[in-house]
């Protein structure tokens, strides 16, 4: 399923399989996640270095077939894709272990082929390996919603009780760690939602409301999934002092003008860019010791635009996969 211009449905292609280059894994892939990503991508919020584009960064599959000098997978085993696909390796941001802010990087499913599709290629050195408690559905969401969730979600530090913001994919999966990790966790929501709010209490929330309301007590950290640029200052007004506000997406809309008195008292505003391979690591270790239930539904690969339909529009509790 493809994009062949932004702002246009996706169309079924059919194409090659492609062949592993070097240092390349073919993938025959089992389960993609429905990223906001590809959202912005398909809206053309993120723009793309050459048409047609073949979206997908949470990618599920088994290699069938290996280039020359991939030797980091066997033939028939599982892996992931995530949305960081390459780095240049040579820049400062590099250098520094600091891949997420390589200066020439590749993304999957935007510069590099994505998974929706039946086959897809990737470079080996990007790849992740899963937990094995997860069938193919159930991991995809990890991969995007997961790790870039994790990544916001270590930029909280040893907050003790934590704000999240738009509870779909990656909200809902790190409500669970946290939780699990003995955090109190405060759910917002769109205004109105109630069905999110008790899907937010069902997964262990202490309290869950609309983003415009007074939670019960003041929050240490904030991690903002939605692309709204309202719920940084809404945000900051609930921050205790010294705490921090986290802007967990790729792509956010204007953030009005607010009052120096919310960001006053030592409290920042910081975004996340991408994922490092460490954070792929770190956080499919948790993933496999902690009892992370992702909440999914499936659609066939030929209905990629209904479930970015339904993504859009606030349908979904969890996570859409396709399923080619």
């Amino acid at each position: 399923m493809r994009l062949h211009a932004a702002g246009e449905p996706l169309r079924e292609d059919q194409v090659p399989v492609p062949e592993p280059h070097e240092g390349e894994v073919l993938v025959r892939v089992r389960a993609c996640g429905v990223c906001r990503t590809d959202l912005h991508i398909v809206d053309g919020e993120l723009a793309a270095s050459a048409w047609p584009v073949t979206p997908g960064h949470e990618v599920v599959g088994e290699v069938a077939a290996l280039g020359p000098k991939a030797g980091r997978f066997d033939l028939g085993e599982r892996v992931g894709i995530p949305w960081l696909g390459g780095t240049c390796g040579r820049c400062a941001f590099c250098a520094r272990d600091r891949e997420n802010l390589c200066d020439a990087p590749r993304f999957t499913g935007l510069d590099r082929p994505g998974g929706y599709a039946a086959y897809t290629v990737a470079d080996a050195r990007y790849c992740v390996r899963l937990p094995g408690d997860y069938d193919d559905v159930a991991a995809a969401p990890l991969l995007c919603a997961g790790l870039i969730g994790y990544r916001a979600y270590a930029m909280a530090g040893d907050a003790r009780v934590l704000g999240i913001y738009g509870f779909g994919a990656a909200a809902h999966i790190i409500a669970q760690v946290a939780v699990a990790q003995g955090r109190t966790v405060f759910a917002f929501t769109r205004a109105g939602d109630e069905a999110s709010q008790r899907f937010a209490r069902g997964l262990g929330c202490a309290w869950a409301g609309a983003s415009g309301d007074r939670p019960p007590d003041l929050i240490d950290a904030a991690l903002i999934f939605a692309p709204v640029g309202a719920l940084v200052p809404a945000a900051l007004g609930v921050v205790r002092k010294g705490g921090v506000v986290v802007c967990a997406g790729i792509h956010m809309s204007a953030i009005p003008s607010f009052d120096y008195s919310l960001l006053w008292g030592e409290r920042a505003v910081r975004s996340v860019a991408n994922l490092t391979r460490r954070d792929g690591a770190e956080f499919m270790r948790i993933a496999a010791t902690l009892p992370i239930r992702t909440h999914t539904t499936p659609y066939p690969l030929a209905r990629a635009n209904e479930a970015l339909d339904d993504l859009r529009h606030g349908r979904l509790q969890g996570a859409a996969v396709l399923v080619p």
